[in-house]
Order: structure tokens, then C-alpha cells, then sequence
């Protein structure tokens, strides 16, 4: 029997640092993520690959603002959805791509996720996860006017807007990725963090609200009961004092150290804090391995060459 292996891949893994994010760059970037994930199939695993979009989905939001005048706007959930499709179309093409190379004929599926949250969650009285693009002090005001937005000065670039980031509860898809992995097809899913939505009167309903995407990929590996969850990320180490004269590298952890370290405040909550979070989730539900590295290293990194290994 295969094992499992779910890895979440960043949104930055499609546009890297100081490049524009064209298509034509994010194609050539998904090529090198493609080539590990084909080797980790060869290896003995069954995969399901997930992803953040954060860039994208911001561009989004943006084409829908510009064009406004012109053509309807999205809400956020209907942004996440579309992100979905043409990342995971991308991640297709890519990994087909790599498949072909290696005359390995098996299919590669994208599933359009929607993952429940509660309406009651906290996070919707506190948004606080900045989305989209910046704005003036004047523009942020006159949008917290015309469309009620909550804005907040970011990092001294201008204003942006922030929207809720409830906790993942339960993924309504489950049952069909599972019937994927089973038919050995490599699967593309929660991209984004999954859509989200909330249950009303036994009916789903989408919402204004952006989920975690290391948090949904952490509550998918653990209701599959992956082998190994691996959280692809611009490091192909987890550290300490990063980038200090100081700077350790982790290779293997403990549940215990992580947590240690996590509360000796090592992990900040706009970089590596939440993928420890969901590591630490993973573990704490009975999942047996989590691998962070970085998207050349992953096949090395779960064979224990490289990257930070966690383990309970």
C-alpha cells in the first residue's frame, strides 16, 4: 500500500522574489515544484498537493476593482475560487508535463474545494489578515465609506484592506479526494485555503473571509491520515535567530521542542508562525511526520537529507 503525502505549497513558490508574477513566470516556476512532486510519485507516494494565493488572489481583487466599471466585481470567495482553478490548472499542466517526460500515464485532478468555517468564529469580529492591494489614506477612507471595509496601515506602504481568517472546520469535498487517491490520481485541493463557507439552515454559503492555507493543509493531512505532511516555504530550514549571527538551523525536531520554541516567540505570525501552528496540529492529531524545506529540497528532505523534520 502507498503512503501518503500532502504538501502545501506557498502562493510565493509561483512568483519568487523580485519577479513581476506574469504567467509566463509562474509556469516557469511550477516546472521545478512539478519535477519533485512526479519524483516523490515515483518514490512510493500517493500525493495531494495544496497551495496558498496569497499574490494572486490580490491581483484579483485588483482586476475586479479596476474593471468595476465595466464588468461586475467579485466577492472574495468567488476571488478564492477563481484562483483555484487557474493555479490549479497551471499545477497540472506542470506535473502532466513532468509525467509525459517520464512515460508515467496516470491523471492529474484539480478539485474546486469549499472548506466550512463557523459563523460565530472570533476571527470575523477581528479581521486581521491584509488582503489586496495598497491604498492612500484617502482611498482606504473612501472605501471604508462606500463599501464598509476595515483598513489598516500596513508596514508603512499605505493602507490595505483586512478581512476575517476563521478557522478551517471541515472540508465538504473530503469523501471525492479520498476516492481520487484511492484511483491513484494526484490530486490539486484547499488551494487557497479552500473557499469558504458557512453552514445556514443545512445549506452552504460562501463568505467575505480568507483561510489559512497551512492550517486547511494541516486539517486535510490529518483527516486523510497522511504518512507525511511536507509545507513547502522559501527555507530549506526551519530556524532560530533567523538571520542572525546566531541564526541554528532545525533538522530534527520533537513535538515538545517546537512547541518550546514556538512560545519562546522564534516563529513571527506573518512568516514561519503559522506553518508551525499547523505542524504542531498535525502532530498533536496523530499525525506521525512533518517536512518544511524548501520547494527544490522536498523529495531530499522527506528521504532525510535536508530541511526540518517534525516529529511527535
Amino acid at each position: 500500500m502507498k503512503k501518503v503525502a500532502v504538501i502545501a505549497i506557498g502562493g510565493n513558490s509561483l512568483i519568487r522574489a523580485g519577479q513581476r508574477g506574469t504567467i509566463e513566470e509562474q509556469f516557469e516556476n511550477v516546472i521545478k515544484t512539478s519535477e519533485q512532486i512526479v519524483k516523490l510519485f515515483q518514490a512510493g507516494y500517493d500525493v495531494i498537493i495544496t497551495h496558498g494565493n496569497g499574490p494572486q488572489v490580490g491581483a484579483q481583487l485588483l482586476r475586479s476593482e479596476l474593471a468595476s466599471s465595466q464588468v461586475y466585481t467579485q466577492p472574495l470567495d468567488v476571488c478564492v475560487a477563481d484562483t483555484q482553478g487557474s493555479m490549479g490548472y497551471m499545477m497540472q499542466l506542470g506535473v502532466q508535463n513532468e509525467l509525459a517526460h517520464y512515460n508515467i500515464n496516470i491523471s492529474v485532478a484539480t478539485i474546486v474545494t469549499q472548506v466550512v468555517v463557523d459563523k460565530n468564529d472570533k476571527g470575523f469580529a477581528n479581521p486581521n489578515k491584509p488582503i489586496g492591494p495598497f491604498y492612500s489614506k484617502e482611498e482606504a477612507d473612501r472605501k471604508i465609506n462606500e463599501l464598509g471595509w476595515r483598513m489598516v496601515e500596513d508596514a508603512a506602504r499605505g493602507y490595505r484592506r483586512v478581512v476575517p481568517s476563521p478557522q478551517p472546520l471541515e472540508i465538504v469535498e473530503l469523501e471525492f479526494i479520498k476516492s481520487c487517491i484511492e484511483k491513484d490520481l494526484i490530486v490539486i485541493s484547499c488551494g487557497g485555503g479552500g473557499i469558504p463557507v458557512i453552514r445556514e439552515n443545512s445549506k452552504l454559503k460562501g463568505v467575505e473571509a480568507v483561510i489559512d492555507k497551512d492550517r486547511a493543509s494541516s486539517l486535510l493531512a490529518s483527516k486523510l491520515k497522511a504518512d507525511v505532511f511536507i509545507i513547502s516555504t522559501d527555507a530549506e530550514f526551519v530556524c532560530l535567530n533567523y538571520k542572525k549571527s546566531n541564526q541554528i538551523n532545525l533538522e530534527k525536531v520533537t513535538l515538545a521542542e517546537i512547541k518550546k520554541y514556538y512560545n519562546e516567540g522564534h516563529f513571527p505570525p506573518g512568516n514561519m508562525g503559522p506553518k508551525i501552528e499547523a505542524a504542531m496540529s498535525f502532530l498533536e492529531n496523530g499525525g506521525g511526520e512533518v517536512v518544511i524545506t524548501s520547494p527544490e529540497k522536498i523529495v531530499d528532505a522527506v528521504q532525510g537529507k535536508t530541511g526540518t523534520r517534525l516529529v511527535p
